[in-house]
């Protein structure tokens, strides 16, 4: 965006969009803004070729940069990931399993992962289990959402008269 800018005489906005089209990769918006920066950056005397090139070179950038700040966010999570996994894996798992319960073939992917660390998976009980998957010390509790035909509303109401409601 500042090469844009101080390059071209683009604006902050105008900038943005260069950038949006850029990253969505929207070949018709991008033939504009390439046509746009080349005549900017001939008007504060840059050589047509070296700005050709310069568009040339952000384009080719936008097929695989990635923003700094998303970046960050991303690592951050990463290590918070793999803090969870590394030192609290059956709430890892749990949370993995709950997330993913609909997806039987995921369900069967990370419990075989679970099982691949020692963990243990328990069957879902009528007297244990919640809705979700659920950490039990070593162990996680099999949800009773994730068992095919069972419903929300079902599992709820199993929970509800379980607690004496």
């Amino acid at each position: 965006m500042q090469l844009a800018q101080k390059l071209a005489g683009y604006s902050l906005g105008q900038a943005d969009l260069m950038r949006r089209a850029m990253g969505k990769k929207k070949i018709e918006e991008m033939a504009v803004h390439e046509q746009t920066f080349v005549d900017g950056a001939i008007a504060n005397k840059i050589p047509k070729k070296t700005a050709k090139e310069i568009f040339d070179l952000m384009a080719k950038f936008a097929d695989y940069g990635f923003n700094r700040s998303h970046s960050m966010a991303y690592a951050v999570l990463a290590f918070q990931t793999a803090y969870l996994k590394a030192h609290f894996p059956a709430y890892f798992y749990a949370s993995v399993l709950s997330h993913e319960a609909q997806d039987a073939a995921k369900v069967y992917k990370y419990t075989t992962e679970l099982k691949s660390m020692g963990l243990s998976l328990l069957p879902p009980d009528v007297n244990e289990s919640g809705e979700d998957f659920t950490p039990v010390d070593d162990t996680v509790r099999y949800g009773l959402t994730a068992i095919k035909g069972m419903g929300t509303s079902s599992v709820q109401a199993i929970v509800a008269a379980r607690k004496g409601w």
